[in-house]
């Protein structure tokens, strides 16, 4: 076979367990062979779960994930992989969400990175984090993430 910019992925095209945690989810990437142009990369989410860490009960959030690479890409089944990894994670909403945004800045290097975790309600307050890594870029069409806020019944 081949040496391609995949050859290093060990998780694509295989049965792969779910990580116990995210401290143990491993990440993957691959060059980006269009580093040379500015564009935005969107994963969306909509069934993130983590569980509250006081009471172990299940928090459910829709994820919004932009950026724009540099060198790298992220490796999509790497990262479903890890954010399921939070399933069985304990933490607060802002930690889930930050924690999330800080390990893909720290392992990709992209050019920006925004997070929108829009959290669903629990003790009748929903929580929505979000958090960006930068300015939004100029030379990119960043759309509107599409996530209405919560409204209840009203």
């Amino acid at each position: 076979m081949t040496e391609t910019i995949y050859s290093n992925l060990t998780q694509l095209g295989g049965q792969t367990e779910l990580p116990q945690n995210p401290e143990e989810a491993v990440l993957e990437r691959v060059r980006n062979p269009q580093a040379d142009v500015s564009y935005n990369v969107r994963f969306t989410a909509p069934e993130f779960t983590s569980l509250c860490p006081m009471t172990g009960q299940p928090d459910f959030a829709h994820l919004v994930i932009d950026y724009v690479p540099g060198d790298w890409l992220v490796e999509s089944k790497s990262l479903k992989l890890f954010l399921g990894s939070f399933r069985n994670h304990g933490a607060f909403h802002e930690d889930c969400t930050i924690s999330i945004a800080r390990r893909l800045v720290d392992f990709l290097q992209p050019r920006w990175l925004r997070i929108g975790g829009y959290w669903y309600p629990r003790g009748g307050i929903p929580i929505d984090v979000f958090w960006q890594s930068g300015a939004m870029p100029t030379d990119v069409w960043i759309p509107d993430q599409g996530v209405p806020p919560y409204r209840g019944r009203g």
